[in-house]
């Protein structure tokens, strides 16, 4: 008898084992069920080819890590299997650009 539970892909790659992030290996989309450190993940968003997606639970301030390195600050929460980007990471070390309402760019501010 098939199982109803789709099997996990594994379209995500750890580049280092501390880090907390993943790397999507494809485009994800949203319900797409993927393996993170063995746990069965449903994706609550789409995650793009490249994207970072999140290995654990982190918290507004936690560091985030790329190949065993800091790139970056957590402004808000991101659950497990969640899509880290500008929208919830702020670059340790480079300025973030995004667009403001106006259509112009404007560099991210660090408020600490």
């Amino acid at each position: 008898m098939p199982s109803s539970t789709p099997a996990p892909v594994s379209g995500l790659l750890l580049m280092s084992p501390e880090d907390n992030c993943l790397i999507a290996r494809l485009e994800l989309k949203a319900g797409t069920v993927v393996s993170i450190d063995g746990q069965s993940i449903t994706l609550a968003g789409d995650i793009p080819l490249g994207h970072k997606v999140a290995r654990t639970n982190l918290q507004p301030g936690d560091k985030v890590l790329r190949y065993g390195a800091i790139i970056g600050t957590a402004t808000g929460p991101i659950p497990i299997g969640a899509h880290i980007h500008t929208h919830n990471l702020e670059s340790d070390y480079i300025p973030t650009y995004t667009l403001g309402q106006d259509g112009h760019h404007f560099i991210g501010s660090k408020t600490k």
